[in-house]
């Protein structure tokens, strides 16, 4: 729209001196006025140099590998935490329940933190305070020292969560597919890759859980280093439009029924994505699975996003209507639930896979933020609002399944909850995929 406005403007002055040339000199004009002065400055500022362009790249891949492992290692680690604090099965469910609640109450706080300081200042606090609770977190003694710790990391997820989609719009308004499948690519790397080696690692640090925990804190370091230049980035990627105005009409975005359909079919793929990286590994486990074995299943599951996670969002970003991809990956968590009950282990690996392909709905739920808004301002609320209060949605389903599995003795009630959850995931998603934008329905 902005560039619309300009392009008038610029064709005026363009015009000017061959007019003057054909006629008479006239009394000069008044003095533009400043709007359009900053506007036409605006659009003749270079652009971000190739080097900065890189450096945001390596940021978002750094900070997306780190975005999970404080989750999946834990649950690798699960039963010996348990023991080690004296846990209940529902103080476990309860830690489970721990990622999604501190993804709603922080992320909400993003947009408005964004904007004060700019969201590469963010996203570099962010990884400080992940860097911290990894550090803090083994050497805490009691449960709640435990839960205050990965809280701390946790809030530095969440925010950075809720601004991965608007530093890539921002940065890369053009390539947002292949963008977006960059970084989901290296969020599953990071998710995998803390699932399958944290059992070996502890096993090679002395066996101790605490080392294997912590041992997660080094790759969050690095994952600072690239933010700190982009610290003083403030407001706007160099040579894009802003992406907050004034005069900007604000969205009233719980009106709009995609936003909702977002919202929701975010909250449910995160629900089966937490309860999948809490306690599938004790699933297998107590179908006789070893627990290595049971490490390397959920590595699997979770591994199946690396390449998945890069090609689903061009796939999507391709398609008028994602409510296919929704459909298809839907079905593979129901087949992927049935085996689960029916034949825990004998089937594990196939049943390991298939759930991976269905948690591959959390790189298209981030597609479809990127696709549901026209305006950088757009997404920002959208990321927001569908993140925020998707991961409200999805608190209970984790706990639910401590007590479900403590009360009945079995896996059977909680494995029938998940299947069951995938059914309204479907229906969300594919409202969700609609073409159309919030702009349209606020």
């Amino acid at each position: 729209m902005l560039d619309d406005e300009i392009q008038p403007q610029n064709r005026t002055r363009t015009l000017s001196p061959a007019t003057t040339a054909d006629t008479p000199a006239k009394t000069p004009a008044p003095q533009a006025s400043p709007a359009p002065q900053t506007a036409q400055a605006m659009q003749t500022a270079p652009g971000p140099s190739p080097w900065l362009l890189r450096l945001v790249a390596i940021g978002l891949v750094l900070a997306a590998l780190n975005l999970r492992p404080a989750i999946t290692s834990l649950g690798a680690l699960l039963e010996e935490v348990q023991d080690g604090l004296h846990m209940s099965g529902s103080v476990a469910g309860v830690l489970t329940s721990v990622p999604p609640l501190c993804f709603a109450v922080f992320g909400v706080m993003a947009p408005r933190l964004a904007r004060r300081f700019g969201p590469g200042a963010i996203v570099c606090v962010g990884m400080i305070a992940i860097t911290a609770g990894l550090v803090i977190r083994p050497l805490v003694g009691g449960t709640a020292g435990f839960l205050a710790a990965s809280a701390l990391a946790l809030m530095g997820i969440a925010v950075s969560n809720v601004l991965m989609p608007v530093i890539v719009k921002r940065w890369f308004p053009d390539r947002v597919g292949p963008m977006t499948g960059l970084y989901s690519m290296a969020l599953a790397l990071g998710t995998s890759l803390a699932a399958a080696v944290t059992v070996p690692m502890t096993s090679a640090l002395g066996g101790s859980w605490r080392a294997g925990l912590g041992m997660w804190a080094v790759l969050a370091t690095a994952a600072i280093l690239p933010w700190i230049p982009l610290v003083r980035e403030r407001r706007d990627a160099p040579g894009r439009p802003a992406a907050h105005h004034k005069d900007a009409p604000a969205l009233r975005i719980t009106r709009s029924r995609t936003a909702w359909g977002l919202a929701c079919f975010f909250g449910l793929q995160a629900t089966a994505a937490y309860i999948t990286m809490g306690w599938m590994p004790q699933i297998f486990r107590d179908a006789g699975v070893s627990a290595g074995t049971a490490g390397v299943l959920l590595a699997v599951t979770m591994a199946m996003g690396v390449p998945l996670a890069f090609v689903i969002p061009r796939v999507a970003a391709g398609m008028r209507n994602q409510g296919p991809i929704v459909v298809v990956l839907g079905a593979c968590g129901l087949i992927g639930y049935a085996g689960l009950y029916l034949a825990p282990a004998g089937g594990a690996w196939a049943w390991a896979l298939l759930l991976g392909i269905s948690n591959c709905a959390f790189p298209l739920a981030l597609t479809m933020i990127g696709m549901r808004s026209r305006s950088g301002a757009g997404v920002v609320r959208l990321s927001a609002f569908a993140q925020s209060t998707g991961y409200l949605i999805s608190i209970p389903g984790p706990l639910l399944v401590g007590v479900l599995h403590q009360h009945s003795g079995g896996w059977g009630l909680p494995i029938a909850l998940m299947a069951g959850l995938m059914v309204p995931q479907m229906a969300a998603g594919v409202l969700a995929g609609r073409d159309r934008t919030i702009e349209d329905e606020c």
